[in-house]
């Protein structure tokens, strides 16, 4: 039974929440970052702007405080408004060819210790307590999890319904995006979702593992306040059947000492080769991989034989990629910290990785057919962790359009 909460939220005034919304931090480039804060004073760059500049001259806590401090101006300034009531709200985000409509609610931290929000990814534990640092010394977030819940005829007609009424805020961004947000805010329609939900056996996160984390923390650490906002953290609910799963493709900065010829001999002990020479190839199916080498693409096919009888784990095209290829062949053990290692999200096109082997900076890319909802929901409820950078999921929330405050 997943609980969820209606909240005060802050978020812009109307008339500014094209201007004050932004994409993640880590989205933009050092050029980019540097015209927005430049020509848009309205931007919640400039509130999350101090947790990072001067990061090597300044304590953490000092940069904490200035954002928090930034953030209050926000408020002082009426850039940023709260609400009078505590509420749900319906956000839908409109790009070329999808659209992906959402609930946007507290959940609990209890749901999410005691396994009803379920996990699939594992977390860096100083990324968890950084950010639970972060949320202690701010009192605020604004980037929610995403989370999946089972496809319901019931809650897809009350958001359709729901979409036909006025929304408070329609707008679009630079980067071709259309927004959508309406307020739940009648006390009916408020106990209709509660209850609704409360019937969902489980909920999976999708897209914000260390931030669900980070929230846990900081409620076993301040729980003792009795501050029932740390009870629950900001969510985006969303059905399954409307994520968007894409893979994650590697690129390795050389063979490990390994030829090309012993490289590819070695491979086909465990996949089938199909030397593709030029034309760019991409999987099409599970158990495929494509690969880029000295100028040439690969298909890559993983033999029958070692897939018949194994683990639901051991499966996963990525852990398959890890056990035959990265940890025996090219030596590369730890996947999140190893600097011979990078990684590409497949919405980017094959050509980039192209272009980054033919160039020098790397020798060879793989390239992974994306996981698909079932297959994260399995290994969730068997409390299997799928290795890092697996899938990038989307869609991806505009940091100061609904904020949470702790």
């Amino acid at each position: 039974m997943a609980k969820i909460k209606p909240f005060k939220a802050v978020r812009p005034v109307a008339d500014k929440v094209a201007l004050v919304t932004c994409r993640t931090y880590d989205d933009y480039s050092s050029a980019e970052l540097a015209a927005w804060l430049n020509f848009n004073p309205y931007s919640f760059l400039h509130v999350i702007h101090p947790a990072y500049a001067n990061a090597q001259k300044i304590s953490l806590e000092k940069r904490f405080k200035a954002v928090a401090n930034k953030y209050q101006d926000f408020k002082h300034d009426q850039i940023l408004i709260e609400e009078d009531h505590p509420v749900f709200y319906l956000y839908e985000i409109q790009s070329k060819g999808q659209t992906f409509t959402g609930i946007i609610s507290g959940t609990s931290v209890k749901d999410y210790q005691n396994n009803v929000i379920k996990k699939h990814e594992d977390t860096l534990q100083y990324r968890v307590e950084l950010f639970k640092d972060y949320l202690h010394q701010t009192n605020f977030n604004t980037e929610p999890v995403l989370i999946t819940y089972p496809d319901s005829v019931e809650i897809n007609t009350f958001i359709a319904l729901r979409k036909k009424s006025k929304p408070v805020y329609e707008y679009s961004t630079t980067n071709k995006e259309k927004h959508t947000l309406w307020k739940i805010d009648t006390q009916s329609e408020i106990d209709w979702l509660q209850e609704h939900f409360e019937k969902i056996p489980n909920l999976y996160i999708a897209d914000g593992h260390h931030r669900s984390a980070s929230a846990e923390l900081l409620f076993e650490q301040d729980k003792h306040l009795g501050n029932e906002n740390l009870n629950y953290f900001m969510s985006f609910l969303i059905a399954e059947s409307n994520v968007k799963i894409y893979e994650f493709n590697r690129l390795i900065s050389d063979l490990n000492g390994l030829s090309k010829e012993t490289f590819i001999k070695k491979l086909s002990e465990h996949f089938v080769i199909d030397a593709k020479d030029q034309e760019i190839w991409k999987p099409q199916n599970k158990f495929e991989f494509g690969m880029y080498l000295d100028g040439s693409f690969y298909a890559l096919f993983y033999k029958k034989e070692n897939h018949q009888q194994a683990s639901i784990l051991d499966n996963l095209d990525a852990q398959i990629l890890y056990d035959k290829v990265l940890f025996p062949l090219l030596g590369i053990e730890d996947l999140r910290n190893d600097e011979r290692i990078d990684y590409i999200p497949g919405k980017q096109s094959i050509s980039v990785i192209k272009d980054l082997i033919d160039e020098g900076e790397f020798e060879v890319g793989f390239m992974l057919y994306p996981s698909d909802i079932n297959e994260i929901k399995a290994l969730a409820d068997n409390n299997l962790i799928m290795p890092p950078k697996s899938t990038y999921i989307e869609p991806k929330f505009r940091s100061g359009l609904v904020v949470y405050e702790l």
